[in-house]
């Protein structure tokens, strides 16, 4: 078989570029298995390609923060002969906000996929857990090193205990020289030696040693603590030698600087294997419990050294059975009177050596290697034999159950709140006319949808601040503080449209002939303010409205003159601005842009003016090849948005964008019968759920909010009223969708429509 390794590699000082070399070399052993044309792709810190001189098996570079690297990697690979995938997870590996890039690149493979993860949280954030979740479902295993590892996968992140593989630490394939060069060294001979190595930054606690350091050395003078290693290259970055200038002066100041050096150099691992068994001891005294995989401790372990540690995660398993000694995070007496002990009693030190190297056999390169191969095998096997299942065009199971949770958070006796911090309201921004207009038409549908009683105590509020804001002359305030305070004379035609819209919905959705009457007279005083609209937004959201007001009125000459007068001007536009590769209704696509041909579908909907069909589905075609053409919607970023003969702004993608993308597909369903826009509806919808240019959901399934947008690191985790309602709309029209899921069952495209469903 072959493989691509995606990792960081060699020569990069790291210690998953030497595990991954490790691996690559361990596996390669089995040529009856392993294709020599395996290769790695290998992740750099530079956007120099040319930074590292990297060995021949490395075929890809991937420049950590260039996103467009992790999408082309996944091409190369899938135009390959690989047979399987081995991704090297660690969070700061990768780029984006914890390494979110690398979503991208794996849910592109279409090859199978294993994923060594060598961070496990117990405590993750919302990104992380997010993160492992989605790699966890696009692998075929997921391997970690430790139990606990296991069981935080399994409790924390939700993950199936048999998706998950268990696989020690390999440790290196050596045996103790007879002639030990280092022990006969001359800061090494006749010393008792104390040793730590691995990348050194503050999180190491080394600190700890040196103030243990005093009581050893009373009763042990020619005691020596040799730390082996460079400082760590974002230490360096930010601080310099900072941490390792404090640790001299601190051992200055304890009168043991000549008990300690330091030797500032990455080794081989043969040296570093040399190092390891001349040392009397080793010692590694992290500062805390969260490192549930060690590889410096690993390697301890195999070489056969006493290894004296604080109780870290991977210290408390590797450890056990007499493999080693633990003291308490930060207390050097402890540690002191541990190593005093251990030089005192030379034959427990021999034992804790034996046991140890005894239980590092195991851990061999040649021994893990073959794990891996077999899990490798597996992960092929699974691949080939799975068939996909036939399952409708909506899959409900896949989606999250109806929650008004935060909706009811957000909400007060006023209105809905416009922004929230995270999860909270945040109620120094006030309300909006656009929130409480979105947010009627929610309630509509999820009463309709399951008689949800919530919603229908609910409604008559968000009906209430539209009365509230609408003016005398029948225009309408946008704003209002959370004191009730107006926060302007006259809103935006944007606001207006979209209340038109909730109106005209309610009037012909009413639960009760109260609500409907209510919302008439409103819709009805708002009427002159019709032909003064100027904005094509604000005149699609106000002919949605009309369109159904107009179902509930169906001959009202009046209005559907009016309708008919607010068509022409976006039909114009359309005519004006249309030229060859460009279908459009200006010179640029900016935010909602979906309204404008769903406005004209309604139109012909209601009017059967062929000209507004015909715009309206060659301009969703025209929007479909630019948000869809990837295989997952990527809805014009609000970052520079899509000008014409420029490249589209990919992020900030915003919510309303897709809710607009959801209504248009199904009106246009509604309208042909055609079952490929009821697929292009869901798969719109499924980017909420993570189905996106990040592979990150925006649905919160904690706060049961949506997030406020996609940004080119992650989501942005404050969760407003503008973007949750637009998540539970799509999510309401997609359920509406399945009343006729009947119709498209068999998956073919024949069936006539039965019933108008909205």
């Amino acid at each position: 078989m072959k493989i691509a390794y995606i990792s960081t590699y060699p020569p990069r000082e790291c210690g998953i570029a030497t595990f991954n070399n490790n691996l690559l070399k361990a596996i390669a052993h089995d040529q009856t298995a392993v294709s020599k044309e395996s290769f790695v792709v290998a992740m750099t810190d530079s956007e120099n390609l040319d930074t590292y001189e990297y060995p021949p098996e490395v075929q890809f570079i991937i420049r950590q923060e260039n996103q467009k690297d992790y999408t082309r990697a996944a091409d190369y690979i899938n135009t390959s002969l690989t047979d399987v995938c081995i991704l090297e997870h660690e969070f700061g590996i990768y780029g984006g906000d914890n390494g979110v890039y690398i979503l991208p690149l794996i849910a592109r493979l279409q090859k199978p996929l294993i994923t060594i993860l060598h961070t496990v949280l117990k405590d993750p954030t919302y990104i992380q857990l997010t993160i492992i979740r989605e790699i966890a479902k696009y692998s075929s295993k997921v391997v970690v090193m430790s139990t606990r590892a296991v069981n935080f996968l399994t409790s924390i992140y939700g993950i199936a205990e048999d998706k998950i593989k268990l696989i020690e630490h390999g440790v290196p394939d050596l045996e103790p020289k007879a002639n030990n060069l280092i022990k006969n060294s001359p800061a090494f001979k006749n010393r008792k030696v104390l040793f730590t190595f691995g990348l050194i930054s503050r999180n190491k606690g080394l600190e700890t040693v040196i103030e243990a350091l005093p009581k050893i050395a009373e009763k042990n003078p020619d005691v020596l603590y040799v730390v082996l290693g460079t400082t760590h290259p974002g230490v360096i970055r930010n601080s310099g030698e900072e941490y390792r200038d404090n640790l001299k002066r601190l051992a200055k100041k304890l009168n043991v600087e000549n008990h300690l050096i330091f030797i500032n150099k990455f080794v081989s691992e043969e040296e570093l294997y040399d190092y390891l068994t001349a040392a009397d001891m080793y010692i590694t005294p992290y500062l805390n419990e969260a490192q549930i995989t060690s590889g410096t401790l690993s390697y301890a372990i195999g070489a056969g050294a006493a290894v004296v540690s604080t109780p870290y995660w991977h210290a408390q398993e590797l450890l056990a059975d007499n493999r080693g000694k633990l003291f308490d995070f930060k207390n050097a007496d402890a540690l002191a009177q541990i190593v005093n002990d251990l030089f005192a009693n030379q034959q427990l030190l021999k034992e804790l050596k034996s046991n140890a190297y005894n239980y590092g056999l195991h851990l061999r390169w040649p021994n893990t290697g073959h794990v891996f191969i077999e899990t490798l095998k597996d992960a092929i096997r699974y691949a080939s034999q799975a068939q996909e299942e036939i399952r409708p065009i909506i899959d409900p199971d896949m989606m999250p159950a109806f929650s008004m949770a935060h909706i009811k958070r957000l909400t007060d006796d006023t209105g809905i709140v416009q922004h929230a911090k995270y999860g909270i309201p945040n109620l120094k921004e006030g309300y909006c006319l656009d929130d409480n207009a979105r947010a009627l038409i929610m309630v509509i549908l999820a009463w309709q949808q399951n008689k949800n009683k919530t919603a229908l105590e609910l409604l008559p509020v968000y009906l209430s601040y539209i009365q509230y804001m609408q003016c005398d002359n029948g225009n309408f305030r946008n704003f209002l503080s959370f004191k009730r305070e107006y926060l302007d004379e006259v809103g935006s035609e944007d606001s207006f449209g979209r209340t038109i819209w909730a109106l005209g919905y309610l009037i012909n959705n009413a639960p009760n002939n109260s609500y409907k009457e209510f919302a008439t007279e409103l819709f009805i005083k708002s009427i002159p303010h019709f032909s003064k609209l100027k904005h094509l937004r604000g005149v699609a959201n106000t002919m949605i409205g009309l369109s159904s007001f107009l179902k509930a009125h169906p001959y009202d000459e009046y209005i559907i003159e009016e309708l008919n007068k607010l068509a022409d001007p976006l039909k114009a536009a359309y005519h004006a601005h249309k030229e060859t590769g460009w279908n459009w209704f200006e010179e640029k696509m900016t935010y909602d842009n979906a309204i404008l041909p769903l406005a004209l579908l309604c139109h012909y909907e209601t009017t059967q003016n062929q000209d507004s069909l015909a715009i309206g589905l060659e301009s969703m075609e025209f929007l479909t090849s630019k948000t869809l053409d990837k295989g997952y919607l990527n809805p014009v970023g609000n970052d520079g948005w899509l000008f014409k003969a420029h490249e589209m702004a990919l992020y900030d993608q915003q919510a309303i964008e897709t809710m607009a993308i959801v209504l248009l597909y199904f009106k246009a369903y509604e309208i042909t019968h055609d079952l490929k826009y009821i697929r292009q509806m869901y798969l719109s919808y499924q980017w909420f759920l993570g189905e996106n240019s990040l592979r990150l959901p925006l649905y919160d399934y904690e706060t049961k909010g949506c997030g406020d947008g996609l940004q080119t690191s992650g989501v942005n985790r404050n969760q407003g009223a503008e973007s949750t309602l637009a998540y539970w709309i799509s999510h309401l029209v997609i359920l509406k969708s399945l009343e006729v899921e009947y119709e498209y069952s068999d998956l073919t495209d024949s069936k006539p429509v039965k019933e108008e469903v909205l």
